[in-house]
């Protein structure tokens, strides 16, 4: 059974139905759609605060339903149920999509709050992979002639220039060169790296 709900005028009299300002609320009437606000807007607060229990929120909710009222009212169908049942189903789904919309903010927050928490890396993997990094430069850097292992020392370790390795070791600069570059591809291969 449909109730039917009537507009009151000043002095008593009858006006137009919800739904007959629903329909010239679909059509534009914005007289039509004023009064609609006026009859709907205290129930559609009072069931979206009931859902929400936040006044801000709540009032935002129930100003975006209006909206959709006027934005949607085309779709609305007399046959299928009166404008007040219609007007409270759209209420009630936007505050549960709220309602849906911060707990999904709160659940991503934890999570995020959950990973700053967590560590980047495992500290006791980090040095135990550093030490075993260092043994095999170590034993590789012992693959290297003398003159090799003290380029790619100086040039690598101490951050010298080409030119200065050469005065140190008492070379030809494109023979301390060559000693680098020769010492660094032994290295290369020793250590597996891809070039």
């Amino acid at each position: 059974m449909k109730e039917t709900v009537r507009i009151t005028g000043p002095a008593d009299e009858q006006g137009p139905t919800l739904d007959e300002l629903l329909v010239e609320v679909a059509r534009g009437d914005q007289e039509a759609f004023a009064s609609l606000y006026d009859a709907v807007c205290g129930p559609v607060l009072g069931l979206v605060r009931s859902v929400l229990r936040d006044p801000a929120q709540s009032e935002e909710v129930a100003q975006e339903v209006l909206v959709e009222v006027w934005r949607t009212a085309a779709r609305f169908r007399p046959d299928r149920g009166g404008a007040m049942a219609w007007v409270m189903t759209l209420a009630h789904r936007r505050a549960v999509d709220r309602v849906r919309s911060v707990q999904a903010a709160s659940e991503r927050e934890r999570r995020a709050a959950l990973l700053d928490h967590t560590p980047a890396f495992d500290s006791v993997t980090e040095q135990v992979e550093a030490r075993l990094e260092r043994e095999q430069v170590r034993r590789c850097m012992g693959g290297l002639t003398e003159v090799q292992r003290q380029s790619v020392t100086l040039a690598y370790y101490r951050g010298l220039t080409y030119r200065e390795v050469a005065e140190l070791l008492s070379l030809p600069l494109g023979t301390a060169k060559t000693r680098l570059r020769d010492g660094l591809i032994r290295l290369r291969d020793c250590l597996g790296v891809a070039s």
